[in-house]
């Protein structure tokens, strides 16, 4: 359950904040210093026991927050996963899995037999060029490499596009591995609250690549996708092979397939 509440600042006292929350039919008080980061509760109803059985994520948005956004006034609409598995998210060695619009942790012995493409991205400041690269691992072992140029200058931006262009490249079920945590934690974890804040951070401000957030929301949301991480320039040979055809072609040198 995805519990939507709405957050203002009601007032600061030598850097303590008295804050209200509530979900529409219950209102929680309570005080956040965000240099010392305590945080303690005025109210006692079901809303406060909720929050507190899920205090690692309020305290993360709150934590997450930055201090020159604290101030009287300000108003923020977020979300709560009842129960969510933390440890199970946070665990860079488990599979995240985005299906039909749910999303959960998966442990890597129990993931599926299914087609795997390899992502990467690099952006080349001597050439003022980006691209990507990804590489598809079909069910029978063969290999199948595409690689676009881009007209991003970032890194992050350009791993998400190569995810992108990946889903849209390839329709069903599949494995993505990637060593950027940018799209795996925001596919499967931060784009359910931007959706529900209408794509607003806990800082007030909109957040980025929304178009293409979107897109690979839609490339989701009907069908089974795993996300894997793996560390960069770790020898992972599809990975390392991603990488460099997409820094080969941001520098001019490519010559494909």
């Amino acid at each position: 359950m995805i519990k939507q509440l709405k957050m203002e600042i009601m007032a600061e006292d030598s850097g303590l904040f008295f804050i209200k929350a509530g979900d529409g039919s219950e209102d929680v008080f309570f005080r956040f210093n965000p240099d010392t980061k305590e945080l303690s509760f005025e109210s006692k109803n079901q809303l406060t026991s909720f929050l507190k059985a899920n205090e690692y994520q309020f305290r993360k948005l709150l934590h997450n927050k930055r201090k020159e956004t604290f101030h009287a006034g300000f108003k923020l609409a977020f979300s709560i996963i009842d129960g969510k598995d933390i440890a199970a998210f946070n665990d860079k060695q488990n599979i995240l899995v985005a299906e039909q619009g749910k999303v959960y942790a998966l442990n890597e012995a129990k993931k599926r037999q299914l087609v795997e493409i390899f992502t990467d991205g690099s952006y080349s400041e001597k050439h003022a060029v980006g691209a990507y690269s990804f590489l598809v691992k079909g069910l029978d072992g063969s290999y199948t490499e595409r690689s676009f140029t881009s007209e991003s200058k970032n890194s992050s931006l350009l791993e998400l596009e190569a995810v992108i262009a990946a889903l849209t490249w390839y329709p069903g079920d599949v494995r993505i591995v990637t060593d950027s945590q940018y799209v795996r934690k925001g596919i499967t974890e931060w784009i359910i609250h931007w959706k529900l804040n209408n794509w607003t951070t806990a800082n007030g401000t909109k957040a980025k690549h929304i178009g293409k957030w979107k897109r690979l929301d839609e490339l989701c949301c009907q069908r089974y996708v795993e996300f894997q991480w793996v560390k960069a320039h770790n020898n992972h040979f599809e990975n390392e092979y991603c990488d460099l055809q997409a820094k080969q072609l941001a520098s001019g040198h490519y010559r494909g397939n």
